[in-house]
């Protein structure tokens, strides 16, 4: 059984959310135990309120957590029991197979680089997201594709590009199933030497790899899905997550404001209506569980601040997939493979 050390007290929506996604999954026929980490008080009472497996949850105790608001460094220094840090360790001990986290991006990101190994070859760590586009994948049709790095590090080496293809290459085969996934470089041309050096460099190496690689995109690529896999810079990587997902709450709050305001739209939007609630569905992040924290020695999901039960028990759902299919192995395996690409 997969055993998923969840930080219950973590994300804006509190321990209900975490807790209550817990307790959705334990009541599937799911091979996944969950370790809520936190306060026992409050996790047995939000427990209390809901139905749920007792021999699929575990509780285990920590001392305070790390709030949205608080500098990560100086939160987890001054707190190192927390449940951020105490679900960190029972992986690290073999105690579980995955972390996840709803709560501070950077404080997950600094507790895990100092909990755990990155893998060899591994310069830094990836944040990996999934994000709505136009083009299905894989067997299951996935209407999302890969990108990554999305904030865990800025100023990206030639060598962490290639790495990070490699990394979201593994991933994006195992999570969406994808035989040789298409992988490409976010750049401002579709030409070769298109882009900052570390973009042009990446474009050269990349070329010499077995990778299924694509060349350079563009961002109006990216809602298209021309491709599996998107490589860029963690600062720019984060400003387009950030701005597509404003981009469908836009959308689905236009559609909401036209029908309140007149018959005749309300009347087509009526008409519309499985369009509208697909391109929902399509854009609803809550469906994909979580961004993987990719290139360190154990599996880390990063869910998102917002996350509702739904939204904790998909990401929960990722942690154990990716655990089960070796992820770690395939990205170790994949990045030896490219020996001094890498550097």
């Amino acid at each position: 059984m997969i055993r998923i050390a969840l930080d219950a007290m973590g994300g804006d929506k509190g321990v209900e959310a975490t807790v209550g996604g817990a307790a959705r999954l334990s009541l599937e026929e799911v091979d996944i135990r969950v370790m809520l980490v936190g306060d026992v008080k409050s996790m047995s009472e939000a427990l209390d309120g809901v139905r749920y497996d007792p021999t699929r949850i575990e509780l285990v105790g920590a001392d305070g957590f790390i709030t949205m608001e608080e500098k990560p460094a100086v939160a987890l220094a001054g707190q190192p029991n927390c449940s951020l840090l105490t679900a960190a360790r029972l992986v690290r001990s073999g105690d579980a197979d995955a972390l996840v986290t709803s709560g501070n991006t950077g404080a997950a990101i600094l507790a895990a680089a100092q909990t755990f190994e990155r893998l060899p070859g591994v310069r830094r760590a990836a944040l990996a997201s999934v994000y709505p586009t136009a083009k299905r994948r894989g067997p299951r049709r996935d209407p999302f594709a890969m990108m990554l790095d999305v904030g865990a590090g800025m100023g990206a080496t030639a060598g962490d590009l290639v790495t990070f293809a490699y990394m979201g290459a593994a991933y994006s085969s195992l999570i969406s199933e994808i035989d040789n996934p298409r992988v490409a470089l976010l750049s401002n041309g579709t030409e070769a030497m298109k882009g900052t050096p570390a973009i042009v460099e990446a474009h050269r190496r990349l070329l010499e790899t077995s990778l299924n690689f694509a060349g350079n995109i563009e961002g109006l690529d990216i809602p298209k899905g021309t491709v599996d896999v998107v490589l860029c810079d963690g600062f720019l990587g984060n400003v387009v997550l950030k701005m597509l997902e404003g981009v469908s709450e836009v959308v689905t709050g236009l559609a909401k404001e036209a029908s309140s305001r007149r018959l005749q739209w309300r009347l087509g939007l009526s008409m519309l209506g499985g369009g509208i609630k697909h391109l929902q569905r399509m854009t609803d992040w809550k469906s994909y569980g979580g961004a993987p924290l990719l290139g360190l020695d154990s599996v880390v999901i990063k869910a998102h601040g917002r996350s509702e039960a739904r939204a904790i028990r998909n990401a929960i759902k990722v942690a154990a997939k990716a655990s089960r299919g070796d992820l770690v192995g395939r990205i170790r395996d994949g990045v030896a493979s490219a020996g001094e690409g890498v550097r």
